[in-house]
């Protein structure tokens, strides 16, 4: 059996209360149930909740060699002035997922592929408007299948406490409706 080659250097970024953290976390978790190396940083502006947030996280199925992200090649962004910081950094040839409800902002630039998604609208919709990150990481894993949706889901279950679990239905419904948008 052949292990695929995974590299994947990430940013995922909004402002607090947004869950850009979580997602971070379980990106590395389900990276790491999928036997891959991970690194998580996280990055708070002065404010918390609110403020501006951002994590950098790798997985690779190789050593990883410096946990920093100064050129991603998959870019989350939750809200306008994330995508106006992290949009000149992207490496040619990666990928964006754009939370359109809070962002209207249009990528312009050709070497990137885009995913506008109203997450936080679909999040909403779904029944809590805190499934946003979970929506925005479906539509990523679609646009960039580099981890699988059950580890993904499976990774939730370690990263949320116990007493939170009771939203994992709700997290694992939010994941799919983003994976099965269609831009």
């Amino acid at each position: 059996m052949t292990m695929r080659t995974v590299s994947e250097n990430i940013i995922v970024a909004g402002f607090g209360g947004q869950g850009i953290m979580m997602l971070g976390k379980i990106i590395a978790q389900a990276g790491m149930l999928s036997g891959l190396q991970v690194t998580w940083i996280p990055k708070y502006g002065a404010e918390v909740r609110g403020g501006t947030a951002h994590c950098m996280v790798k997985v690779s199925s190789e050593e990883i060699a410096s946990p920093l992200v100064t050129e991603p090649n998959l870019l989350v962004v939750m809200n306008k002035p994330s995508i106006l910081k992290f949009e000149r950094i992207v490496k040619p040839k990666g990928f964006v997922v754009l939370n359109a409800s809070l962002c209207d902002y249009v990528v312009e630039r050709e070497d990137l592929s885009v995913v506008s998604i109203p997450a936080t609208q679909m999040a909403n919709d779904i029944g809590d408007v805190r499934g946003a990150n979970m929506v925005a990481l479906g539509a990523l894993l679609k646009l960039c299948p580099f981890l699988e949706l059950s580890v993904v889901v499976a990774a939730l279950k370690d990263i949320l406490p116990t007493y939170r679990h009771k939203y994992i239905p709700l997290n694992e419904k939010a994941l799919y409706e983003g994976f099965n948008f269609r831009n």
